[in-house]
């Protein structure tokens, strides 16, 4: 079974799309703050990240930038999942490493 780790502080979106993804046949783990996130990347290794990036503790930046310093992590691809949608920001992530930007408003 695929793992997804979703990292997003929204605990409604959290259950929506984690349920989702779990009647798709994924194992979530869903966490609410970057900290955790981080941590868990690394003791899960899942086969996804989704990422918020406004997250209590860590920023969903810092935790992008953390995840492709880390050799255990780098290969792990990870998808930006946010309400932040200006060109520095979509920049900014898809150059610190994520795979894709995708704006949440856009998918409501």
């Amino acid at each position: 079974m695929k793992k997804i780790l979703f990292v997003e502080d929204e605990s409604a979106l959290q259950k929506t799309l984690g349920d989702a993804l779990i009647r798709e046949g994924y194992e979530v783990i869903s966490v609410l703050d970057g900290e955790i996130g981080l941590r868990l990347a690394a003791e899960k290794m899942p086969d996804l990240i989704l990422l918020d990036l406004v997250l209590p503790k860590l920023n969903g930046f810092e935790v992008l930038a953390e995840l492709k310093k880390n050799p255990a992590t780098v290969s792990i691809p990870v998808i930006v999942l946010t309400n932040l949608e200006n060109m520095e920001d979509i920049q900014r992530v898809l150059e610190l490493g994520a795979r894709t930007y995708l704006v949440k408003s856009n998918y409501a």
